[in-house]
């Protein structure tokens, strides 16, 4: 039976794929998950959506514009939810299909959410899905008809502490990868992200929730990203409201200001109003996003498809 079902994850992966195809993370074993009778939970919440919980089967939903052009940039998304859910519509599939609609191919990361009854090593988890994810996209790239090279990251929240992990700690694999295909995502898009862990201005819901009540300096360290820019770090675009009641505005000014100090390429857009996660769309969704496709297309990545 396991040889059946890698079979047909291998001919997922390998064939052209229905658009909003939900399909494994891993052609394999899920590393660190136990198995257990809890199942994933589903619920819909009039302010934010449709919400999921208690992931422990991560998987990629795979979007491609109707017309893709050759060498199509593609974007990795991970949905915000302070690691115990997941906005997967508002922070997921609807910013996939505007993605669609530029021309750049998008992938939804539903990542495995902390949580010991059902994770071993739970902190690394996260980090674990979006590397798998990044390796995913790069090994079936040609079948898909993305770009290698262009490979972008993006998260909302705490997803944004995901996509920025993964853009800092490109060479700490935490994944198998005997081929050894990059795992360093080419960009980043951060939407009022997660950032520090620090007692200053860290999200302490996020925190607690990865790493649990009690953290040594050395975990606070590796897992908050401005102490972690290396001159190599993929270039980031970054938006945050500075009215931000739940995810300090400093996450991404501190980590802008590490970008540069480091000589990274970085943008950075600041709205007087809009909360967390704009969710009174203030500011409109054509605003931050159009500025965000703009950054692509003056850095490079959608200069070819103007």
């Amino acid at each position: 039976m396991k040889k059946v079902v890698a079979a047909v994850l291998v001919f997922l992966y390998s064939t052209g794929l229905c658009n909003g195809q939900e399909i494994p993370l891993y052609e394999g074993i899920i590393p660190n998950t136990k198995h257990t009778g809890i199942k994933e939970e589903h619920r819909f919440d009039p302010v934010v959506d449709s919400l999921v919980s208690k992931v422990s089967v991560p998987t990629l939903t795979v979007f491609r514009p109707a017309h893709l052009p050759p060498h199509a940039p593609v974007v990795i998304i991970c949905p915000g939810g302070g690691y115990h859910t997941l906005l997967i519509d508002r922070e997921g599939r609807r910013v996939a299909a505007a993605f669609n609609q530029k021309g750049v191919a998008a992938v939804v990361l539903k990542y495995r959410l902390p949580d010991d009854a059902y994770l071993t090593n739970k902190y690394i988890v996260p980090l674990q899905d979006a590397q798998q994810a990044i390796l995913q996209v790069r090994k079936h790239a040609a079948a898909w008809g993305v770009d290698t090279g262009a490979v972008g990251i993006m998260g909302f929240s705490a997803g944004g502490h995901v996509a920025a992990m993964a853009g800092t700690h490109f060479d700490t694999a935490s994944i198998r990868n005997p081929a050894a295909i990059s795992l360093r995502p080419d960009f980043m898009i951060l939407i009022n992200p997660v950032i520090s862990f620090s007692d200053r201005t860290g999200h302490q819901g996020s925190r607690t929730n990865l790493l649990g009540p009690l953290v040594s300096a050395d975990q606070i360290r590796f897992f908050s990203p401005e102490r972690n820019v290396r001159p190599d770090t993929p270039p980031a675009f970054l938006a945050h409201a500075a009215d931000d009641n739940v995810v300090p505005l400093a996450n991404s000014t501190d980590f802008f200001t590490a970008l540069k100090r480091n000589k990274v390429a970085a943008e950075m857009h600041i709205y007087a109003r809009g909360d967390h996660g704009f969710l009174n769309d203030l500011p409109a969704f054509e605003q931050w996003f159009g500025s965000c496709i703009y950054w692509m297309q003056t850095s490079g990545w959608l200069k070819r498809f103007r």
